[in-house]
């Protein structure tokens, strides 16, 4: 059994963007598959540059606040209770264009590496 609490948890930059913030519940090596199971808090007008994981897929839940996310070139809205679960190999950035603070739960499963 692994127990966390992020009031306890430091917190970490985004790899993407090291001005955004997060809290690392579960890190790679915890879990089967599990590369990690983050939160992120994302200021108004901050950016996850876009990006894509051959070997991986994530999978974001939005907490709070309003954004976008771009896969593939194509906007999806963020909204509070809104999942989206990007592919192995998809470009997707991640933008807050709100006016408050974005957060997003989320977590990433490990896949064979596949060519796109």
């Amino acid at each position: 059994m692994i127990t966390t609490s992020l009031n306890d948890l430091p917190e970490e930059p985004v790899s993407h963007n090291p001005e955004i913030k997060k809290k690392v519940m579960l890190r790679f090596g915890d879990l089967p598959h599990l590369t990690n199971f983050s939160q992120a808090s994302f200021a108004p007008g901050q950016t996850a540059a876009a990006h894509a994981h051959q070997d991986m897929c994530e999978v974001f839940f939005v907490e709070s606040g309003a954004g976008v996310i771009r896969i593939n070139g194509q906007e999806y809205p963020l909204l509070p209770g809104n999942c989206v679960a990007i592919e192995a190999g998809e470009t997707h950035e991640v933008i807050n264009n709100g006016a408050t603070e974005l957060v997003l739960t989320y977590f990433g499963l490990r896949v064979e590496s596949r060519e796109t």
